[in-house]
């Protein structure tokens, strides 16, 4: 596992550095698990995205809408604003056109 891995890892479970080693921040521990990494979820669960104007359509598996928009706030990416998901629908808010397609092109990247 290279330093990169790790490093990665380290961001993705939320760990902090305290003088035992690394730990979950104390708030993090009541919250519940961590989500799995973005590229994951958008590989097993986003059906299909559609750009529309400043907005993302993004299509997910029935019931999975939830937890990706979760991951894609959580990951607080430059090109989305905030998103709004249903149950099979999430709709991504970028700051214009330009972004929107941007994002597309991420997430049609992490599906390929």
């Amino acid at each position: 596992m290279g330093q990169a891995t790790l490093s990665r890892d380290i961001r993705d479970l939320r760990l902090v550095k305290t003088a035992n080693g690394y730990a979950l921040p104390e708030s993090e521990g009541i919250s519940g698990p961590a989500l799995p990494p973005i590229s994951r979820l958008v590989r097993e669960f986003v059906l299909d995205v559609r750009p529309a104007q400043n907005l993302l359509v993004i299509k997910t598996s029935v019931g999975s809408a939830q937890p990706v928009a979760a991951a894609f706030d959580d990951d607080e990416w430059p090109e989305a604003i905030g998103s709004v998901a249903g149950d099979d629908t999430i709709l991504v808010v970028c700051p214009d056109n330009k972004e929107a397609k941007k994002l597309a092109a991420r997430i049609q990247e992490m599906l390929s």
